[in-house]
């Protein structure tokens, strides 16, 4: 077996795999050392152990599917950080050293094996979205103990296959759950600022690293915002929102149970970022519990006076890093 055989649709084995691309058999998430490829294991059966299911999202947008991959870790916090995090690592900057995200689901026993080995079947080759690599979520674990799970949206690069199995499934109701609003426990690792490591890594596989230091930057500030919301004793969470017949996930910034303030947090304070915040709190209030919270928006510096008009004009508030402290902007 080559590469060029490799099409979607594929029936293999891990063993066949780790053959051709390297690395080892055990594991969700496969770096190997001896080719750029990062081999991912898909189990719907492994995966609902573990309170996540992963496939393909059944809305779309403009720039295609979307297939939703939950990080490697089966109890606890999942981080980019230590033996496991180092995995889920090599994901988020796959770009960085120039490696493909090849994508496999587990597809029923080796005929014949008397070994509990199954088959996998090939989905195709993948990148990160560019816009959005990763979202934070709550799921509970085996022993349904609650806790935050990485799961990273892979957008197919070239041909895949998009069988109705390996959809997820839609949400029965519509419904707001309260959860931890603490952005630290997934550790996200400083961006990488040097070149590729490998050569002829595509623009379009690097376009992820603006978006990885917006979200750092954002995940900072939202988290020394948090800090100070906890220092005045505030009671502070995020909704995780379930939108019925439908496979989307929402999850809330910052929600201030104590001042009844929804907050939408992002990473600079530009024309596009302050319309996204707008979107987002506009379609998010719709569901929380206490109904017609205070919106506000929390930015890293000042906005321009024209957006701040905008976001008063929604009866928005602004609250902006001013120095060592936050300087709120409030709608009249």
């Amino acid at each position: 077996m080559d590469l060029a055989s490799i099409k979607p649709g594929l029936m293999t084995t891990r063993a066949e795999m780790k053959e051709l691309f390297g690395g080892g058999t055990q594991g969700g998430i496969i770096p190997s050392d001896t080719t750029p490829n990062i081999l991912i294991y898909v189990d719907h059966d492994s995966g609902k152990k573990y309170g996540y299911e992963d496939g393909w999202l059944e809305e779309e947008d403009d720039r295609g599917p979307v297939f939703e991959y939950t990080g490697q870790g089966t109890h606890g916090e999942q981080t980019f950080l230590g033996l496991n995090g180092s995995r889920n690592a090599a994901v988020l900057y796959h770009a960085d050293a120039g490696r493909s995200l090849r994508v496999f689901k587990a597809a029923g026993r080796v005929p014949g094996s008397k070994s509990a080995a199954k088959r996998q079947r090939y989905i195709g080759e993948f990148e990160l979205d560019a816009q959005q690599p990763y979202t934070v979520r709550e799921a509970n674990d085996e022993a349904g103990e609650r806790r935050r799970i990485i799961v990273f949206r892979l957008r197919p690069k070239g041909e895949y296959e998009r069988l109705p199995e390996d959809v997820i499934t839609r949400a029965e109701t519509t419904n707001a759950h309260q959860v931890s609003a603490d952005v630290a426990v997934s550790r996200m690792p400083e961006p990488r600022t040097s070149e590729p490591k490998r050569k002829h890594a595509s623009e379009s596989r690097r376009a992820a690293q603006p978006s990885l230091i917006a979200e750092h930057r954002q995940s900072k500030l939202r988290e020394k915002y948090l800090e100070e919301l906890k220092k005045k004793q505030h009671d502070v969470f995020a909704y995780q929102i379930t939108i019925a017949d439908t496979t989307t996930i929402l999850k809330t910034d910052l929600y201030d149970a104590t001042a009844h303030e929804l907050y939408s947090v992002r990473g600079d304070s530009s024309r596009e970022e302050v319309r996204t915040a707008i979107g987002q709190l506009k379609d998010y209030v719709r569901h929380i519990e206490r109904h017609n919270p205070k919106l506000v928006v929390l930015l890293p510096e000042r906005p321009h006076d024209d957006l701040l008009d905008l976001l008063h004009t929604e009866h928005i508030d602004v609250v902006f890093q001013d120095g060592s402290g936050y300087t709120r902007c409030a709608a009249k």
